[in-house]
């Protein structure tokens, strides 16, 4: 065949109109159109996007909407359905193929990689995270039971129920584990009476949490989990176990035991999946929480073997889509401040996050838990405030 008959326009827009057919196809399957009317039907600002998201899935998905290529009125919408479609589990090519192998086969979180996701996703500077969360800087999921009718007060009541779990009072030492900017610390701290140690391995978030917890009894330590050998009445860890991959939740549940006291209480504050499989999405990885990996409840409880009695679990995961909506709509409303300086590409990369992890939560694909867990059991059994 003469080539240049293959590189003519004709079987190009022949090849793209295929592609957009098999597409168009594979949406129906989750009611979702091209170039459609409804508010989370895809609308197409590139020829070649068909093509182009057969070939990379998920991840090229999102890189595509990065660009600029496809947009959509409701991005929430859209995850709804796609993600309730389990369209990801139908289309698996060798890009997102090869993901999940590495991440099987690799220890991607080792000490030296687990700093990695705080210079990438954690220091992107402490005015644009203040600008999006809550005064506190609490940056997991808010409790929005008991009344709470905004995210200040969501999170106020997280905190509150980390301390009253933990039956925290004065006297106690806390350890807490991916402190972030020091929330849960200056609460415990100021509401009651803790001493309070907290380990990140972002430089931006000690520096502003030693500012933010100035005069209280809170230490921040720029160190790895597993350099930790110290004893603690509490300990505590919100948002951190998802960096720990499946290679080293042993290593992270032995050194919370060697660090806890006999008659000490551990609460573990974690995003998790359904089931053991991988559990990282190849363009949540690349973007947003480099070497991430979501847990499931068999994997967690086969470390607790031989270490902790499982004292409560307590699943608040539709929680976590009203508190990234929350973040949502404050990153919008903030972003002209930021325009300049991180560009469109990170607004629509933002964006693209904070929904589909959102929509993510809503239809109960992964979820929020709150382990309690002890090294003997409690006396007479524990009860949950």
């Amino acid at each position: 065949m003469d080539a240049r008959l293959t590189d003519s326009p004709r079987p190009l827009r022949r090849r793209s109109a295929d592609a957009r057919q098999v597409l168009s196809d594979w949406l129906a399957l989750a009611d979702v159109r091209l170039d459609g009317p409804r508010p989370w039907d895809i609308q197409v600002h590139r020829t070649d996007l068909a093509s182009r998201l057969l070939a990379g899935g998920s991840l090229a998905l999102g890189e595509a909407y990065m660009d600029g290529d496809w947009s959509a009125e409701r991005l929430d919408l859209l995850f709804d359905r796609l993600i309730r479609a389990r369209l990801a589990d139908r289309l698996r090519p060798l890009p997102a193929l090869w993901h999940v192998a590495k991440a099987r086969l690799l220890n991607l979180q080792t000490h030296r990689r687990a700093w990695q996701v705080g210079e990438r996703h954690y220091d992107l500077g402490n005015d644009f995270y203040r600008a999006m969360l809550d005064r506190r800087m609490s940056y997991t999921c808010a409790y929005w039971s008991g009344g709470a009718g905004d995210l200040e007060t969501a999170q106020e009541h997280k905190l509150d129920l980390v301390c009253r779990k933990l039956g925290l009072r004065p006297g106690l030492r806390l350890l807490d584990i991916g402190c972030g900017w020091g929330s849960l610390m200056k609460f415990a701290a100021e509401r009651y009476g803790v001493e309070c140690v907290g380990l990140t391995v972002s430089i931006e978030q000690a520096m502003l949490g030693r500012e933010l917890c100035a005069g209280l009894p809170v230490e921040f330590r720029l160190l790895d989990y597993r350099q930790l050998d110290e004893r603690f009445d509490r300990i505590a860890s919100l948002g951190m176990f998802e960096h720990v991959g499946h290679k080293n939740v042993d290593t992270f549940m032995a050194m919370a035991r060697r660090c806890l006291s006999d008659e000490g209480l551990f609460l573990l504050h974690t995003i998790g999946r359904n089931d053991s499989a991988h559990g990282t999405d190849p363009w949540i990885h690349r973007y947003i929480f480099p070497n991430g990996e979501l847990p499931s409840i068999a994997r967690i409880g086969h470390a607790c073997e031989q270490r902790f009695v499982v004292e409560d679990l307590h699943n608040f995961g539709a929680d976590y889509a009203l508190t990234l909506t929350a973040w949502y709509q404050r990153f919008e409303a903030a972003w002209p401040q930021f325009a300049d300086r991180l560009g469109e590409r990170f607004q629509r990369m933002w964006r693209y996050y904070l929904l589909s992890c959102a929509a993510a939560f809503r239809v109960r694909d992964i979820q929020l838990w709150q382990w309690v867990l002890s090294p003997h059991g409690v006396p007479g059994g524990y009860r949950r405030p």
